[in-house]
């Protein structure tokens, strides 16, 4: 899994039918800092999250492992809205504070 935080929306009216029903994020990449990075994947979402919170995403097969996505042409899936991170007994991000 990897770190990140939805930055954006993707809105398709045509498309595959094995995607139908599924909302679709643009996921930025987060370093352990909670910094964005560069990089980001378009990921369809299996958790009910929104614009803004930091989540846990897979990517790969392992994206296909929900019951959301099961059998459906997903490459990289949202499946955890994060409340909290502590590295080195630091917090480094808590949700509630947000």
């Amino acid at each position: 899994m990897k770190l990140g935080r939805i930055v954006g929306t993707v809105v398709s009216t045509t498309k595959d039918e094995k995607v139908d029903g599924l909302k679709l994020y643009i996921v930025r990449d987060l370093t352990m800092k909670m910094a964005d990075k560069d990089s980001f994947v378009v990921a369809a979402d299996s958790v009910g999250a929104g614009v803004g919170e930091v989540v846990l995403y897979a990517s790969g097969s392992s994206a296909r492992q929900t019951k959301a996505t099961d059998g459906r042409p997903i490459d990289a899936c949202v499946m955890a809205i994060v409340d909290q991170i502590d590295i080195g007994n630091a917090l480094v991000f808590n949700k509630e504070a947000e």
